[in-house]
């Protein structure tokens, strides 16, 4: 199974803000793909479906951004399940202007504290991550404390951008599941 972990925070209040971008991009797999409706697990919600003959699962931990590698726990024990080759992470990043994207193997956390719990519940830095641009066209927005900004909501303008590039993200995430790693860095990694 290949799972799919978008990072965000629970709540209606931050359903539009910056930070939840890796939850919009699982939000429109789950409408272009065959999955199941949205369902508690746990301490995430999670659709399941195939892509092919790949069997996948869209993950949004409930445990807030900070804390986003809890969800983990649960796929860690299981048999054959190898983050390496089996796990996708999709979070916002705030050095990618937004509307650009890029893909990595594996890497730092680059300083964000959602792959930072990632990371320190898998204990190494071998996954696949997307990240999606959040910096704004107008450098501005930005001013002030980094936390206060990724918890704003993204102007319309600026969403426009991200919801623009969701259905490359989609071919850059069936790419992952059909493919693997590598042959998605080679292909789409920016």
């Amino acid at each position: 199974m290949k799972v799919i972990l978008g990072l965000g925070n629970p709540g209606r209040e931050y359903d539009a803000t910056r930070h939840n971008a890796g939850w919009w991009v699982l939000d429109h797999l789950a409408r272009t793909w065959p999955v199941e409706a949205w369902r508690k697990d746990r301490d995430a919600i999670i659709a399941d479906g195939y892509l092919g003959p790949m069997r996948t699962r869209l993950v949004k931990p409930q445990t807030y951004m900070n804390r986003s590698g809890e969800t983990l726990r649960d796929y860690l024990g299981r048999r054959g399940f190898d983050a390496k080759e089996d796990l996708l992470v999709i979070v916002d990043d705030i050095a990618i202007p937004v509307g650009e994207f890029r893909f990595r193997a594996s890497g730092s956390t680059g300083g964000h504290n959602g792959l930072k719990s990632v990371q320190a519940h898998l204990g190494h830095a071998d996954y696949a991550r997307l990240r999606v641009g959040i910096r704004p066209v107008d450098e501005r927005r930005a001013i002030g404390n980094m936390a206060d900004f990724v918890l704003r909501v993204m102007p319309r303008d600026e969403r426009e951008f991200v919801d623009g590039l969701l259905p490359k993200l989609t071919t850059v995430i069936e790419t992952w599941v059909r493919e693997g790693s590598a042959k998605t860095a080679s292909v789409h990694g920016r």
